[in-house]
């Protein structure tokens, strides 16, 4: 992508992951109007960013942020892997490309925390301007956006198996991305014609062909925003060894996702004063709840041996060859190629779990390479009562923030009971007819035979569980004036400031966050139009 080093601008947005890549190309589509957006990693050129099923294959490279939590006292202490991306696209270049909204009532909540602008009748459009949805029924789905999302190009039979086995244990098996969903579905994707579909993709290299006054810089990481006053008027940004600063004329976005965006705003003095003042950085707004209200989606998963027909195998060279000549085979999965939703307890009036099924081995947070083949079931804490933070742990811009998602520390003891609720299900599902026949022993946790299921369940939550990836509610939104942000995005008691990315979100949702991530850049910048 071309790149200059403007001096000024109207708009700068800082990351260009799913909520900025979208955000920045709908405000260069204002003629006369520039944007300039900066990304602190490269360009998206690494191979495994399009193969689908190689996204693991990213994890603690060069295009990844490389975070781990704190400890965590309720998972055997462990400091949980989170990998975010770190390139052109964000993590909608790293993640399994789940595109799974949530339920319509999540959004109606969001709508009673933030506002009534962002109810599910009201984001539905946006949902549809930006899905170019495979075989769109038209009630309700996108079918001309930049968004393509697919069905799975060569999903694995072990696949049709297990939802087979939800049939069998008694779920609906239905389409994808109903407004209130009960059952079980095969995964859609965000790919084209077998090939993952990011935001770069959809967004900005098309709008940098149409439009002169969008400016992309990558390796550019900011380091603070610039203020005049309680004004927002730039930002200074690192780019190699020289220091650099940029001007807004109008505005500067965040959208650096929930762990960078609140970071951010720490290092540039708008925080909880005391901790700013402690860490050596001038205060420019007292905001006690910058980096609180962290949510993430805890998995827990159990991996049985399989005698075949796995992902396993997804590297030998005939598969590579499917690929590159018809873009169909095991390249082309996401490896969670299924999944469901469930309630822990039969008074819930809305599933509180979601179930995945990979047909592959997923072991060590993704970090380690299997030994045969296997099947993955994870169960997914999808609205959790435990609440964490992010902060800083220095005021050296380049020093990773300290992220502690408190994972099952909530008091009544909810989150860890629904989670052995889900995996108890996972187990379930994995005996019924259609999949008992292809498992074996236990490969994750690797235990004696003879360990009680109670000792199995305990250690696959404790010993094994790993964020979804799905981080948000640290630039809080709030309709009153507690939150971090308005409804309309603006930093409160500043102004010329924005945050744009899953860290306004004001609840958790019952689904994924790649899409209401490019949902708040599409409405962002409608917001800024208005």
């Amino acid at each position: 992508m071309p790149e200059t080093t403007p001096d000024t601008v109207d708009f700068i947005v800082v990351g260009a992951g799913s909520a900025g890549a979208a955000l920045a190309a709908r405000l260069s589509e204002r003629s006369g109007t520039s944007v300039a957006v900066l990304e602190a990693g490269s360009a998206d050129k690494d191979k495994f960013i399009r193969i689908p099923v190689g996204f693991s294959k990213l994890f603690q490279g060069p295009n990844d942020w490389k975070y781990f939590t704190e400890p965590q006292p309720r998972l055997s202490g462990r400091r949980v892997y989170w990998p975010r991306g770190k390139m052109l696209g964000g993590s909608s270049n790293m993640n399994a490309m789940m595109w799974v909204r949530g339920f319509a009532a999540d959004y109606d909540e969001w709508a009673e925390h933030g506002g009534p602008g962002w109810s599910f009748q009201e984001v539905l459009p946006y949902f549809r301007r930006m899905e170019q949805v495979e075989g769109a029924t038209g009630t309700g789905e996108g079918s001309e956006g930049p968004l393509h999302i697919s069905k799975q190009r060569s999903p694995r039979a072990l696949t049709r198996d297990f939802l087979q086995a939800a049939s069998e244990a008694g779920h609906p098996i239905e389409r994808a991305n109903t407004n209130q969903p009960q059952g079980f579905s095969e995964t859609m994707v965000t790919q084209k014609r077998g090939a993952r579909w990011g935001t770069a993709d959809a967004y900005l290299r098309p709008a940098l062909q149409r439009h002169r006054d969008l400016e992309v810089m990558t390796d550019a990481q900011v380091t603070r925003v610039l203020f005049d006053g309680k004004r927002a008027v730039g930002v200074e940004y690192r780019r190699g060894a020289q220091l650099h600063r940029l001007h807004a004329r109008r505005e500067v976005i965040l959208s650096g996702g929930a762990v960078n965006s609140p970071a951010l705003l720490m290092l540039s003095g708008v925080g909880n004063a005391e901790q700013l003042s402690a860490l050596g950085i001038p205060v420019v707004h007292h905001s006690p709840e910058v980096g609180r209200n962290l949510r993430d989606h805890l998995a827990a998963p159990i991996v049985y041996r399989t005698r075949g027909g796995s992902l396993f195998t997804a590297e030998r060279s005939t598969e590579l060859v499917n690929y590159l000549l018809r873009r169909r085979g095991m390249l082309t999965s996401n490896v969670g190629e299924a999944y469901g939703f469930i309630r822990s307890r039969e008074d819930l009036e809305l599933p509180d779990l979601e179930l995945i099924f990979g047909p592959a081995p997923y072991i060590g947070e993704g970090l380690v390479e299997a030994d045969g083949h296997a099947i993955t079931l994870a169960a997914i804490l999808l609205r959790p009562a435990s609440t964490g933070s992010v902060a800083l742990s220095s005021a050296d811009p380049f020093a990773a923030p300290l992220i502690d998602p408190h994972y099952c520390t909530d008091p009544e003891g909810r989150d860890r009971a629904a989670l052995l609720a889900g995996l108890r299900a996972c187990v379930d599902l994995a005996h019924m007819p259609a999949l008992e026949e292809h498992i074996g022993d236990l490969m994750q946790p690797a235990v004696p035979a003879d360990t009680p299921m109670d000792e199995i369940l305990r250690r696959c939550l404790e010993d094994h569980s790993h964020t979804l990836y799905h981080p948000m509610g640290t630039c809080r939104m709030s309709a009153d004036d507690t939150g971090v942000v308005d409804p309309e995005l603006r930093v409160r008691g500043l102004h010329n400031l924005r945050v744009a990315d899953t860290s306004v979100m004001p609840i958790s949702l019952r689904g994924h966050t790649h899409a209401p991530a490019v949902l708040i850049g599409e409405k962002a910048a409608d917001l800024i139009a208005s």
